[in-house]
């Protein structure tokens, strides 16, 4: 049987998914994906996207690979 990565990932699917940071900074912890920044030109992988602190409401924009990285997010709000 074949274990599938815990967090395979593709940026058509994360708008409006839910992260937790593993190490807090300024209180932000709970993350919201805002957007998905559409490439240029058109066609081209999706390279980054914005995420939004739940608590402070502060915007930032990622490189959505970012997220594969389990040592920086957990997946839902933890």
């Amino acid at each position: 049987m074949k274990n599938s990565p815990i967090n395979a990932l593709s940026p058509k699917k994360l708008l409006h998914t839910k992260w937790t940071a593993v190490t807090p900074c300024n209180k932000e912890k709970h993350f919201l994906v805002t957007k998905v920044i559409e490439p240029l030109p058109p066609g081209s992988p999706v390279v980054s996207i914005e995420i939004e602190a739940v608590h402070s409401k502060r915007v930032q924009v990622i490189a959505w690979r970012e997220l594969k990285n389990a040592l920086q997010w957990r997946r839902g709000w933890v």
